[in-house]
């Protein structure tokens, strides 16, 4: 079930930002409430439609405002082309994520609950930070006593029809996943360009 506060936040900025509200439940609530305001809604400026992909941005990977603004910053630092494809990196290669994109949890708010309570293992080392970047060729285990945890109950049936993006991949039977290479961006939901503009007023 959503809560009130997600549930304005997704109307202002789109069901992308939750899985939650990415439900045909939502999609009918969200129709209701607009026949109900009747209000057309006004013509965003510039800076309000970069302010709003910011936000989007901040709620889909679940980071602070800092957090965000130094992936910015690490992007930006990059000499020549590609700052946006630097900042889609940045963002994809947290542990959080990459527990999410391999399908382990159901959301990114779960995966960040995961790492932090040390379930995961990079290379052979316990990680329990959700920022820590991942790079090509790193191996995310499950640790032993974290399999039979029931978080992970039903772990091979939520898997069966799930596929991960090209970059990531999880081994059921070794219950471990590896970076096979950097993160692309595909994601049509968010307007990194439109982000990296606000931060470069």
């Amino acid at each position: 079930m959503i809560t009130k506060p997600k549930f304005k936040i997704c109307r202002r900025l789109g069901p992308g930002v939750y899985d939650k509200c990415q439900t045909p439940k939502f999609s009918a609530a969200t129709g209701k409430v607009g026949l109900a305001g009747a209000k057309r809604p006004k013509a965003l400026s510039e800076y309000g439609t970069q302010l709003i992909e910011k936000q989007k941005v901040r709620f889909s990977y679940g980071i602070s405002e800092r957090q965000l603004s130094n992936y910015v910053k690490k992007a930006s630092a990059v000499k020549g082309s590609g700052t946006a494809e630097k900042f889609y990196e940045g963002l994809e290669s947290r542990l959080d994520n990459a527990i999410y994109r391999m399908g382990l949890a159901k959301s990114r708010r779960a995966a960040r609950q995961m790492v932090s309570h040390g379930h995961f293992v990079v290379g052979e080392t316990k990680v329990t930070i959700p920022s820590y970047e991942l790079k090509v060729g790193d191996v995310v285990k499950m640790r032993e006593g974290s399999k039979g945890k029931g978080i992970f109950a039903g772990l091979a049936e939520r898997l069966k029809d799930y596929t991960s993006p090209a970059w990531i991949r999880f081994d059921l039977d070794k219950m471990e996943g590896k970076v096979l290479e950097k993160p692309k961006n595909i994601e049509t939901f968010l307007d990194l360009n439109a982000v990296l503009e606000f931060y470069s007023r």
